[in-house]
């Protein structure tokens, strides 16, 4: 198992035991970021050795910040 967090813009978008899809969009510089699908969250930048493999997750948890939503999605690799 593996967990990654994403920042949400908006509360209740999603629900923790969610199932959510997860896309990745790629830079020509091995930079890779992710997204819960349809926009709701965006993931930070990881390197190639990094690189989310799995395209669906599980959020365990959504938290309220200061500067924003985060969610912590569990997928399996």
């Amino acid at each position: 198992m593996r967990q990654d967090r994403f920042k949400m813009e908006r509360e209740g978008l999603v629900e923790e035991g969610q199932e959510v899809e997860i896309s990745e969009r790629s830079a020509v510089t091995g930079q890779y970021t992710y997204l819960v699908e349809p926009s709701i969250a965006m993931s930070g930048i990881y390197r190639t050795s990094q690189r989310i493999k799995a395209r669906k997750g599980i959020i365990r948890k959504i938290e309220k910040t200061d500067k924003g939503f985060y969610l912590l999605v569990e997928t399996e690799e």
